[in-house]
């Protein structure tokens, strides 16, 4: 039987530490990805689904602290996050604990404790139900995917995750332009047209896929999901 690899994201801004990262954990059981700053971290987070992401707390130029909280606030993303540092002061660790992190890992570590760490927060991952439900449709943050009835689910990436997300997360309740406008892009002064064509592409994913369109538009105001056989 085939074993699903665990995909972990690595910010480290060490090149020579992030090598042997790779070297340690391999690719048979691991799909890895590489940043070496927190932008691109949050690119990759906003673009990908990730089992693990594993944070290093010294990156040049930004709070690591901030990564996480947006990780968090701005991408909504469940992910569970490893912060790895030099910083072992209790100050350090509450502030990562706080800002959304779920382990602490003091340099210099044994690869093979990153690793158990690692593996331990995949498998409790595993074992909580994340599933968002709205009468009939839910939504798994950690796959991606969206599930309707007795349909084939779908999997959604980037921006039309997010929406999706967004809009079943308030359901019954509506999501004003402004709000997802925020959510998405962290401002809400985006071309309209530009929202517009990211709501309607993905109207029409969830109408070839499940025969039903689930997002209605309320004119003027925003959209809101309505699961099958609701208006």
């Amino acid at each position: 039987m085939m074993v699903e690899k665990i995909r972990v994201l690595i910010v480290e801004d060490n090149t020579a530490l992030a090598e042997n990262l790779f070297e340690f954990l391999g690719d048979e059981q691991y799909v890895l990805d590489f940043a070496t700053d927190g932008l691109t971290a949050l690119h990759l987070a906003a673009t990908n689904s990730y089992d693990v992401i594993v944070l290093d707390v010294m990156l040049p130029g930004v709070s690591c602290f901030n990564i996480c909280k947006r990780i968090r606030d701005d991408l909504h993303c469940s992910s569970p996050i490893i912060f790895m540092t030099a910083r072992d002061q209790i100050d350090d660790k509450i502030n990562g604990f706080e800002t959304g992190g779920d382990d602490y890992l003091v340099k210099p570590f044994n690869l093979r404790e990153l690793a158990l760490r690692i593996d331990a927060l995949h498998r409790r991952r595993q074992g909580v139900d994340t599933r968002l439900r709205a009468s009939g449709v839910s939504f798994v943050p950690g796959t991606l995917k969206v599930h309707v009835d007795d349909y084939p689910a779908l999997e959604l990436s980037g921006t039309a995750a997010r929406i999706f997300e967004t809009l079943i997360r308030v359901y019954p309740n509506l999501v004003t332009y402004e709000e997802l406008q925020d959510q998405l892009w962290g401002v809400d002064e985006v071309d309209m047209n530009t929202l517009r064509t990211h709501v309607y592409a993905l109207r029409k994913r969830l109408q070839e896929a499940f025969h039903c369109p689930l997002i209605k538009t309320l004119r003027g105001r925003g959209y809101r999901l309505v699961p099958p056989g609701q208006e």
